[in-house]
């Protein structure tokens, strides 16, 4: 079984050590043992780590992750809570695509005020829900 010190694992993952340590505070992560005062980690923490990027990048919370993840030996990706999160992130989406369609309209309105311009108050609709 090929051992990484966490140095090695901060520069293959690009995270601090500090995370990794906040990770395995967290139980995200554990060592399998030290190297003087340096933590020593399996090399498929590194899996474990692309893992919790993929969620994080998601907007999963760390205790979703932490939950998907506490299988002995592999994940229990919770297929509902994905789709949920999945669904969540198209409305975002659609939110997002309403507010540059309507900031580029408002950028290039010929109207002498934006608020006499009916697509600027729905742009200012659009972005009351989104707040």
């Amino acid at each position: 079984m090929q051992e990484l010190d966490i140095a090695e694992v901060a520069r293959r993952t690009g995270l601090a050590a500090s995370a990794l340590r906040y990770y395995e505070q967290k139980g995200l992560i554990q060592p399998i043992g030290r190297h003087g005062l340096r933590r020593v980690f399996a090399a498929s923490v590194l899996e474990r780590i692309a893992l919790i990027a993929l969620g994080r990048a998601a907007g999963l919370s760390l205790a979703d992750i932490g939950a998907m993840l506490a299988v002995e030996g592999g994940a229990a990706i919770d297929r509902a809570r994905l789709a949920a999160k999945a669904d969540e992130l198209d409305a975002s989406i659609q939110r997002m695509t309403a507010m540059r369609d309507g900031l580029r309209h408002a950028a290039a309105c010929r109207a002498a005020r934006h608020l006499k311009c009916s697509r600027f108050r729905a742009l200012m609709r659009v972005a009351t829900r989104a707040g």
